[in-house]
């Protein structure tokens, strides 16, 4: 029961954040699970654990760290990083 809460809460931050930046994240609901793993992970690096926990996470960390990663993702996607030339 607790893999499943810890996929929602990720689900959630992903898609919080994208909505925070006003994109949507690629992917779709996976997409969403990424991003909110990938931005608790990186928040809390670069913030600590601060704020609430809810499902494992610590909220605040993990939503700006969300916002950060796909601030680089979508930066890197339109800058041509991942096209060919």
């Amino acid at each position: 029961m607790y893999l499943i809460w810890v996929i929602i809460v990720g689900g959630v931050i992903g898609w919080l954040s994208g909505n925070l930046i006003g994109r949507d994240v690629p992917g779709g609901v996976l997409g969403n699970i990424i991003v909110g793993f990938i931005g608790s992970w990186l928040g809390t690096e670069l913030l600590g654990p601060r704020g609430p926990v809810i499902g494992g996470f610590h909220i605040i960390p993990a939503i700006v760290g969300s916002i950060i990663a796909l601030l680089i993702f979508f930066a890197l996607a339109r800058g041509g990083a991942f096209r060919r030339r």
